[in-house]
């Protein structure tokens, strides 16, 4: 699933970029800015689901952290538990002879009696003293022979599981990368070269005609599609757009042809750059239920108008 929301904002933003691009080349801003926020709405998305799969990597890697460490606690108990086996049952053997049955006699001297007591108080008191100093001896030796004990048959970490050696061999994933980032250059060079080609100032050739005429349509959505809202419209866009050349329009005029249809004619006769300029900005007007499409665009001399 998350392949599959890569690849559909790697196409979303490509086609967003793509489209971004044509519509600042043909001059239309308002189509190019809505382009923008969605490449950016792609971009944030895709940021989001990277960052969001990070966050899950780092999450399983904790878990996975918190079950080695209790199961190496486990193990360390266990040989912590097994290093004291043999201390408690010297333990359960301590004064043997206290356990022989009672109908044999014994001759006690007094003085090997109290001796005997003392004795056995120092051996008890030294017990006591090398167990309490011993247990961190034994759990510090038990955490370092944790390590070499054997896992348990159903841990999901077992040595059967893991692929073997040589499997996973790094020769097919360096060339697949390698072939990847040369595509990838190649693309970026190919999209460089073609944007400054495209944005390269050059000085452009004087258009030598006396006029440029201009025949749009006018397309109206609503109740109101008279030709006198027609006319308004195509008028507004119209006057809109007479500053969008590098020469200001003065003399520009725009006609009725019937059916939506209406001609403008803009002298002095327009460049070919100054020509694409005042067709973006035609057809990517913002009149409110308007929209106007260049038919067609010509140069006129005087005695064709």
């Amino acid at each position: 699933m998350r392949r599959i929301a890569y690849v559909f904002g790697a196409l979303a933003a490509a086609g967003a970029g793509t489209y971004l691009i044509v519509y600042l080349y043909r001059w239309q801003w308002q189509r190019a800015m809505i382009c923008g926020v969605l490449l950016l709405v792609v971009e944030v998305m895709m940021f989001g689901l990277v960052t969001l799969g990070r966050l899950n990597r780092i999450e399983e890697r904790l878990r996975d952290t918190d079950r080695r460490q209790r199961e190496l606690d486990a193990r360390q108990e266990d040989v912590l538990a097994r290093l004291r086996e043999p201390a408690a049952a010297s333990e359960e053997k301590r004064f043997r002879w206290l356990d022989d049955p009672a109908d044999r006699t014994y001759v006690f001297v007094p003085v090997l009696m109290v001796a005997g007591v003392v004795l056995s108080g120092l051996a008890w008191v030294v017990q006591k003293v090398a167990a309490a100093t011993a247990r961190p001896a034994e759990r510090r030796l038990a955490g370092r022979l944790a390590v070499l004990a054997a896992p348990d048959p159903g841990a999901p970490g077992d040595l059967d599981d893991l692929p073997p050696l040589g499997a996973g061999s790094s020769g097919g994933r360096t060339a697949r990368v390698t072939t990847v980032g040369v595509l990838a250059a190649a693309l970026l060079a190919a999209l460089i070269v073609g944007l400054a080609d495209l944005t390269q100032t050059r000085a452009e050739e004087s258009n030598e005609n006396k006029a440029t005429s201009v025949v749009v349509q006018v397309d109206l959505r609503g109740p109101d599609l008279t030709s006198d809202r027609k006319a308004l419209a195509a008028q507004q866009i119209w006057e809109s757009c007479r500053d969008s050349t590098a020469v200001p329009l003065r003399h520009a005029t725009l006609g009725d042809l019937g059916d939506g249809m209406f001609a403008g004619v803009v002298r002095p006769a327009l460049t070919e750059h100054d020509l694409m300029r005042l067709r973006g900005c035609l057809e990517d007007a913002t009149l409110e239920r308007a929209h106007l499409t260049v038919i067609a665009v010509g140069d006129a001399e005087p005695s064709d108008e």
